[in-house]
């Protein structure tokens, strides 16, 4: 199997050297333990693994954490963290007693009921991270860098990252970004999401919540990939998998804390009134929507129904990656008001507004930019702005509005 490498490396043996503990969360299957055991290999400090998917090496996590750790002594990699949140009191101890940096490397499935153990445990002592599946950048080997519409950095990088055409991004899009398929690992698609969805998302849920009726859920997680780039509509999802609404926010808040979807909210201050409040639904993997929602190839894909959406969807999720993997907090947000005018992305920082709109065309026309100036009123400054589409070459209408490829995100 070829070891994909990660933007994320360099920012953990970065953090390595400040922080005794760095925490890495994400979805399973995304890398994080292999990145991990790649760098420990590459530090040659004799770093110990363990893995508390191992149920022996749990029921001593949690029973007994003094002997645990006296039998893992740092320098140590712990997997699957969230399986014994009464490590975390003990990892405390020691950090304070030796102050020594790079002592525990964790990861963890499950993030939300993992975060609240951290938070009481370990504030301020460790560095969380969050990794997702592969980004584009880590598949084709671009450089590492978080997406902006700066013109002179956009022109710099044109030349370093290949063009690609659109059947080819529908390609990619229908691939999807898990690195046991981009590297061959496993060459049946099928099989792979299928076990997927079985072995670790039911799996996981069930813990989570208790038991769950696995063919709803799925028809759940199903109703959710169908509406990806969509406002959330709880209530559509429950009619969908024949349950009550609880259920359907209770799943929605796990599948959110697993790590496979994420929200993105509405942007609103005080000015813009006629904001709606509702947020939309992405995956972080567009492999997945297309295998639940059965799109039996990328030809199929680019020329369905659902293509405005996955395209949506899959630049929604690599700005949302290219932030992460650069261990940065990303600021994106989407407008639309009760006018129905909307904005696809905005992207937010250095007090300005960035507007974004996502467009399957290879020739943007000017006046998909028109709907821009409605967040003229923020008290923000409106940046630079950018139709994100097809197009061969990077390009602009004027120096405010610019054409950016989506093979350049």
């Amino acid at each position: 199997m070829n070891y994909i490498s990660r933007h994320m490396e360099n920012r953990i043996l970065e953090l390595s050297k400040s922080y005794s503990a760095i925490l890495l969360t994400g979805p399973r299957q995304a890398g994080k333990t292999t990145m991990l055991r790649e760098l420990a290999e590459k530090e040659h400090m004799g770093r110990s693994y363990v893995t508390l998917d191992d149920l022996a090496e749990r029921d001593m996590a949690k029973n007994d954490p003094a002997l645990f750790l006296q039998l893992h002594k740092p320098p140590v990699l712990i997997d699957e963290v969230q399986y014994a949140p009464e490590l975390f009191t003990y990892i405390k101890i020691h950090i304070d007693k030796n102050h020594h940096p790079g002592d525990f490397w964790m990861t963890g499935s499950q993030i939300f009921r993992l975060m609240q153990g951290v938070q009481e445990s370990l504030a301020g002592r460790v560095a969380l991270l969050h990794m997702s599946p592969l980004s584009q950048r880590e598949i084709t080997g671009a450089p590492c860098m978080p997406f902006t519409v700066n013109l002179e950095r956009l022109l710099a990088e044109r030349n370093q990252i290949r063009s690609v055409t659109t059947p080819e991004l529908f390609a990619r899009l229908w691939n999807g970004s898990m690195p046991g398929l981009v590297s061959r690992q496993y060459s049946d698609r099928n099989i792979f999401y299928s076990s997927y969805l079985s072995t670790y998302i039911e799996r996981d849920v069930q813990n989570l919540s208790g038991s769950i009726d696995a063919l709803k859920f799925n028809r759940f997680v199903t109703a959710v990939a169908a509406r990806c780039s969509q406002l959330l509509n709880y209530q559509a999802l429950a009619d969908d998998a024949d349950i009550d609404i609880a259920t359907s926010k209770n799943w929605l808040h796990i599948l959110e804390a697993l790590g496979i979807i994420f929200l993105l909210h509405p942007y609103s201050n005080n000015v813009l009134k006629r904001t709606i409040k509702t947020p939309k639904v992405y995956f972080y993997d567009t492999g997945l929507i297309c295998y639940l929602t059965r799109w039996s190839s990328p030809e199929v894909t680019e020329s369905g129904a659902m293509n405005g959406a996955l395209l949506e969807n899959f630049t929604v999720s690599e700005i949302m990656k290219s932030y992460q993997n650069a261990g940065r907090e990303p600021y994106l947000y989407f407008y639309r008001d009760r006018d129905a005018r909307e904005i696809d992305v905005i992207l937010e920082g250095d007090g300005r507004l960035y507007p974004l709109e996502i467009k399957k065309t290879a020739t943007p026309d000017r006046r998909l930019t028109r709907v821009f100036s409605v967040i003229d009123k923020s008290p923000l400054q409106l940046g630079t702005s950018a139709v994100l589409c097809m197009a061969e070459q990077l390009g602009a209408f004027d120096r405010s509005h610019l054409i950016v490829p989506l093979w350049m995100i």
